[in-house]
Parts: structure tokens; C-alpha cells; sequence
């Protein structure tokens, strides 16, 4: 028997359809009811989260950023009172105990901005870092009063600490320094970091020493890491390139002192006393040229000047001199063109132009200049000339030629003469130029220009006189 099944009759009837009141189908239909109707659809309350926002955290954040906000409002730019428009350059004091790395580091920045290779690092060094400035390296001596000169003048510090050792007194003696001068700029650069062989130390001794650094300057002090030297004994070029960047874009703040007082660093001096008044006299005053930038207010012909190690001295004469390494031209440029990258160090003989009180003097290397015999004239000073003097080539030879030259070429065309015709009257200079017979050049009877017919001539174009007409020709 089959099983029973109750089967009920279903409902015909459907259920209204009821709208969302809620979502974002809602959102949109109320919105678009409202621009029907006419009515405004900005939200005018305000954000309801921030207004109930009672966190004390988040609070003293706002607080502290706008604080910061309106005390940047407050520091207006300061603006050096310079004689020109171009400030005078950034002095950089590279600091640092002996046999840290000092010069190197000032060789390795000056050949990355310049492309020259310093010997020996002599005096001040000034180069064109970008369109718009300029810097002086100085490097700072180990004693303690060269210390204190340089903390006057140094608008910022590179310390450079031996990454292997450690701060040395040197280094706190220079910042206790500087903390009575106004403390600029500063900031580190650790070398001799090549001598770590394990990079788990190495990151270890960075971290401690970036920490003391810190701890001495202010957090987040800038500090760079130099590892071993490279090609020409100088560091490599992507860490130099690091800490070029972060010198040529530094906004150093000038003090106030300095911007009331002129002062100048000296990149040379130069003794003007009287030659014969020395040689009388050796124990005689001395009368002395100073040469540098001059920074700070403007400086008066007859004040009084204070000399470093010296004393308190007057002042002759005041005089503005060229710029001998000005700043590239103005027109627009993506960067530096090679002939404008610019060094002027006079105290270690670097650079072509050197400005004097009375004059510029132009020092071209040995190897720049051409076609000199300087081996030819020792030889003829020591009274015998060797197998070198012989000339290297034909091309050089005829410039050697030319310089020995006693006459010019309108001298020599004054008594020159020219035959056009073989056999023929020679023509002198003065015809040449217009001042000889108006006949002589040009014959109306078809005749040459030696006055001789076609038919005085053989077939074979020799002349039908004896040799004795020739002479009397040539003698003419």
C-alpha cells in the first residue's frame, strides 16, 4: 500500500514590498527626495567625532603642533648685511683629534664638488658648492687656541670622531667650546669604521656612539659613517656624496653677536712694508694686507681690529677687491657648468687667479703650457744643449719657427718681389698695393705685365736675347 500524503492549497495572495528605511539604497533616495524638494543637502553640524574626541593623548599633540606652528611664524628670516647681493660663504671647521681623518675628509668634499684633487690642505679653502652657495673648509688645529678661533668663525662643525677608539678630550673640549660661542651647527662623522670585521660589532659600537653623540648634542643629531679610504686616498664617493649633500643644503642660523660685529676671516695676508725700511731696520713696524670675506656688519676705514694672537691693531685703508671666486652666473640652469666649479685656496697655492691690492696675477701650471723650449734654453745657459733639444715633430717645429721670428710679416713683404712669367721683369711690394705705375699692371696693347711683346719670345718660350738682357732684367 502506497503512503498518504496531506496536501494543502498554497496562498495565492503576495505581501506588499516594504522600502529600506536604512542603508545605503535609503541614503540615496532620501537624498535625491531632498534635491526634488529643494532642500539643502550640505551637512552643516559639523564632524561630531572630533567634537567628542576626549582623548588627552591626542589632545596635547594638537597642542604641541600648533604651538610649533606659531613659534615658526615667529622666527623671521635674518639676513646677513652684506656689501653685495651674494653672501659670503658658509665656513665649515672640520674638527677632530690627530691622525682621525681631518684632511682627508676636507680632500674627499673638495674633489666631489670641484673635480680637483688637493695635495695638502693649506689655509682656508673656498669652493662654489651650488648656484647659490659657497664654502669655506677650515681645518681646526689640535691646540686649544686654535680651537677658540675657529669657534668664532664657524658657522658649522664637522666632528670627526675614530669610529675604532671612540670621543676622545679633544672632541668634548671643542663642544664646551663652542656651547660660549653660541654653539652653531654641528654635526659627526665617524671614520676608521674598516677596521671592523664583524658587522654585528660594527652595528653595535654605531648605536653607542650614535647614542653619546646624541647625548652631548641634542637628539637626532646628524652623524655619518665613512668606512676605509678608496681610489686616491679618499673616502668613496656615494658616502661622500652623503655628507656633500647634507653640507651644501644645511640652513645655518647666523647669531646675533656675529651680525652686529664685522669681522673677516683671512684667507692670505701679505707683508707691504717698505723693502729698504726692513733691511735698515729689521726690528721696524710692520705694515701688513689682509684678504678675505668680509661677514657680520660693515667694516670702517680707521677702526680699530682685533687680531687672534695678536693684539688690537688699526686699520690704513679699507678697499673692495673682485670676487675671486664668485658665484655662477644667474642665467637658468639645471646645474653647475664644469668651467664654473670653482676653488680658490692662495695659502695652498691652488687655483689660476690670484687679485692683489695693485693687480691680478694668473699662475698657469707648468704642464698647461705649449710649445715651450725649456729644455733648449737650460741647455743653452749650461753651455751645451743635449740630444733632447731636437724637435719632436714637423708640426712643432713650425711653431718653434714662428716664435723665433725676429721680423714681422708686413716687414718681411716690404722688400719681397714676384716673377709671374719665367724670364720676366720682377715685380717689387710698393706694385702690389697700388703705389707703382698704373701701366706696369695692366697693358691696353695685349702686352704682359713685364712690357715684353708675344713676338719677342720663341716657340719654345724662351727669350730671343742673349743672357746678358736677362741680367739687366733681374738687376731691374
Amino acid at each position: 500500500m502506497g503512503d498518504v500524503f496531506n496536501v494543502r492549497a498554497l496562498d495565492k495572495t503576495s505581501k506588499a514590498h516594504r522600502a529600506r528605511l536604512a542603508g545605503r539604497k535609503a541614503d540615496k533616495r532620501k537624498l535625491a527626495d531632498k534635491k526634488r524638494r529643494g532642500v539643502d543637502t550640505v551637512d552643516r553640524t559639523g564632524n561630531s567625532k572630533k567634537e567628542l574626541e576626549f582623548s588627552g593623548r591626542r589632545a596635547k599633540a594638537r597642542a604641541h603642533r600648533a604651538s610649533e606652528r606659531a613659534q615658526r611664524r615667529l622666527h623671521a628670516p635674518v639676513v646677513e648685511a652684506a656689501v653685495d647681493a651674494d653672501p659670503p660663504p658658509l665656513t665649515v671647521v672640520v674638527q677632530g683629534p690627530p691622525g682621525v681623518g681631518k684632511s682627508t675628509i676636507i680632500k674627499s668634499l673638495v674633489k666631489h664638488f670641484t673635480k680637483h684633487g688637493l695635495r695638502d690642505v693649506v689655509g682656508p679653502v673656498t669652493i662654489v658648492a651650488g648656484k647659490k652657495r659657497r664654502v669655506t673648509f677650515v681645518e681646526c688645529p689640535d691646540d686649544l687656541p686654535g680651537m677658540i678661533d675657529c669657534c668664532k668663525v664657524a658657522d658649522l662643525a664637522l666632528l670627526a670622531i675614530d669610529g675604532s677608539f671612540g670621543f676622545e678630550m679633544e672632541t668634548f673640549e671643542f663642544l664646551n667650546v663652542l656651547q660660549t660661542h653660541g654653539f652653531p651647527k654641528v654635526m659627526g662623522v665617524l671614520t676608521h669604521l674598516d677596521g671592523f670585521k664583524d658587522s654585528k660589532r660594527l652595528k653595535k659600537v654605531k648605536k653607542r656612539l650614535k647614542q653619546r653623540f646624541w647625548g652631548e648634542i641634542y637628539d637626532g643629531a646628524k652623524l655619518f659613517y665613512l668606512s676605509g679610504l678608496g681610489a686616491g686616498g679618499r673616502y668613496p664617493r656615494r658616502e661622500t656624496l652623503n655628507l656633500a649633500r647634507f653640507v651644501s643644503l644645511a640652513k645655518v642660523r647666523p647669531l646675533s653677536w656675529r651680525l652686529a660685529h664685522p669681522y673677516v676671516l683671512a684667507d692670505r695676508f701679505e707683508d707691504v712694508t717698505d723693502p729698504a725700511l726692513v733691511e735698515a731696520d729689521p726690528t721696524a713696524n710692520r705694515s701688513v694686507a689682509v684678504f678675505g670675506y668680509l661677514r657680520g656688519a660693515n667694516l670702517k676705514a680707521g677702526a680699530r681690529v682685533h687680531i687672534a694672537g695678536a693684539g688690537d691693531y688699526g686699520t690704513a685703508a679699507v678697499a673692495a677687491l673682485p670676487d675671486p671666486c664668485p658665484l655662477p652666473e644667474k642665467a637658468k640652469k639645471r646645474r653647475l657648468v664644469e668651467k664654473e666649479q670653482l676653488i680658490y685656496a692662495p695659502m695652498g697655492n691652488v687655483g689660476e687667479m690670484l687679485y692683489d691690492k695693485d693687480g691680478v696675477y694668473v699662475n698657469i701650471d707648468d704642464w698647461k703650457v705649449n710649445f715651450s723650449k725649456r729644455q733648449q734654453q737650460q741647455g743653452d745657459a749650461d753651455g751645451a744643449a743635449g740630444a733632447d733639444d731636437a724637435e719632436p715633430d714637423e708640426g712643432v717645429g713650425m711653431v718653434h719657427a714662428l716664435q723665433d721670428a725676429s721680423t714681422t710679416i708686413n716687414d718681411r713683404l716690404q722688400g719681397a718681389d714676384i716673377q709671374l712669367i719665367s724670364g720676366g721683369r720682377r715685380i717689387a711690394a710698393p706694385a702690389l698695393d697700388g703705389s707703382g705705375d698704373e701701366g706696369e699692371g695692366d697693358d691696353e696693347d695685349g702686352d704682359d705685365v713685364s712690357g715684353a711683346s708675344d713676338d719677342e719670345y720663341d716657340s719654345d718660350g724662351s727669350d730671343g736675347s742673349d743672357g746678358s738682357d736677362d741680367d739687366d732684367d733681374d738687376d731691374d
